[in-house]
């Protein structure tokens, strides 16, 4: 027996009564004769709510029936059930879902931009457009236009009509029978099953959050309703709180950020420029008052440094002529070696050869290679190998 879906002709009902059908899965999968409950379908979050005060965790559309998940068993001697929707999630659901047919409309009547694909979700919506960007303007001009479209509290309408003879539909349809069309006045009609507003006003406010590329489509990210006043209350209360920290005003905060984080930047740049030439220095000293092996090449040996110290000190051997640096980070147990070209070692070949058979791992280029031991004291026998290939 199919299901009755009372949501389709109206989103507003949260309380009916319904005759059980089936219960399975011990009383916990529950079918109904009828239901105001919408399961999650198109991109739609399902509902929640109670049956006969048993919480409803899922609602699943089956093709011809719904099922419901509920928290605590049914029982099979039940004839009959009382469904309450929780309508703060339910109302919350119908201003996004109504808020996304608005902007794809908006979108496509001002850009010819095609809404392929919709999600929504928990704390925000998206929709991916046929489009791999959209301009900061367009982005601000959709939403201008969204919410005049809003102010002016448009009538959305829900009606039947014959798949063979609908016309008008801003996405065709391939399905066959009867569709459900949306309507939003003037604007947009579109065959959707989901829960929606009677009028555009109730959308409330729409506020797009950010748009980024996604493979080969823009993925737009929106909130309306409760959930736009609710992000711009946070996104004020940030600002609020980097104001306060820079001791200026609201108006000036982000043009201070910018201008601190160049400079940062900056700093960050001439910082690396000068552990280059500290690291250059260093390595000569080293070379210099290194040992000569017995092919000719100078060893130099440095330890305690951090890794990223040691990749500067190897940049810097290797411009040095038969060189060769072996350097070691006791926390988490790893060597690093480097070698000037005009050595004939293969620094990752050896490297790799050194530290496979003690069970450690790693690898690089012929010029600098780093890997570690298992343990520190592994890390002797390591650099005991380098030294006597």
């Amino acid at each position: 027996m199919s299901t009755t879906r009372l949501y389709y002709m109206d989103s507003y009902l949260t309380s009916f009564d319904a005759r059980v059908v089936d219960v399975v899965d011990d009383g916990r999968r529950v079918y109904l004769d009828q239901t105001a409950f919408y399961p999650t379908s198109g991109g739609q979050p399902h509902d929640l709510g109670t049956l006969s005060g048993a919480a409803i965790t899922d609602v699943i559309d089956e093709g011809e029936r719904i099922a419901h998940i509920v928290s605590t068993p049914l029982t099979n001697e039940a004839s009959s059930v009382a469904g309450e929707v929780d309508w703060e999630r339910r109302f919350d659901n119908m201003q996004q879902h109504t808020g996304q047919h608005l902007l794809s409309a908006v979108l496509e009547e001002l850009y010819g931009h095609h809404t392929v694909s919709v999600h929504f979700g928990h704390d925000y919506s998206s929709l991916d457009l046929d489009v791999e960007s959209l301009s900061g303007d367009r982005i601000v001009e959709a939403e201008r236009r969204a919410n005049a479209i809003v102010a002016e509290n448009r009538l959305v309408s829900v009606n039947f009509e014959d798949a063979a003879h609908v016309s008008g539909l801003r996405k065709e349809s391939d399905r066959a029978g009867v569709l459900r069309i949306v309507s939003i006045d003037g604007l947009d009609r579109s065959a959707c099953g989901g829960t929606h507003v009677r009028t555009t006003g109730e959308i409330g406010a729409i506020l797009i959050r950010k748009v980024e590329r996604v493979r080969k489509a823009a993925r737009l990210e929106f909130v309306c309703g409760q959930r736009a006043v609710r992000r711009a209350r946070a996104d004020f209360e940030a600002l609020t709180r980097i104001a306060g920290a820079l001791s200026a005003s609201l108006d000036d905060a982000p043009s201070l950020v910018v201008g601190q984080s160049e400079q940062l930047r900056a700093g960050e740049n001439e910082r690396r420029r000068l552990d280059r030439e500290i690291a250059a220095y260093r390595a000569r000293a080293l070379y210099e008052a290194a040992a000569t092996n017995a092919g000719g090449v100078r060893v130099v040996r440095h330890d305690g440094m951090t890794m990223d110290e040691l990749r500067n000190l190897a940049q810097a051997v290797v411009t040095l002529p038969k060189a060769l640096l072996v350097g070691t980070i006791a926390d988490p147990p790893s060597l690093l070696l480097a070698t000037s070209e005009d050595t004939g070692i293969d620094a990752g070949k050896m490297l790799r050869e050194a530290v496979t058979k003690l069970g450690g791992r790693g690898g690089g280029s012929a010029r600098v290679a780093q890997g570690s031991v298992p343990e520190a004291g592994r890390l002797a026998e390591a650099i005991a190998t380098v030294l006597s290939s």
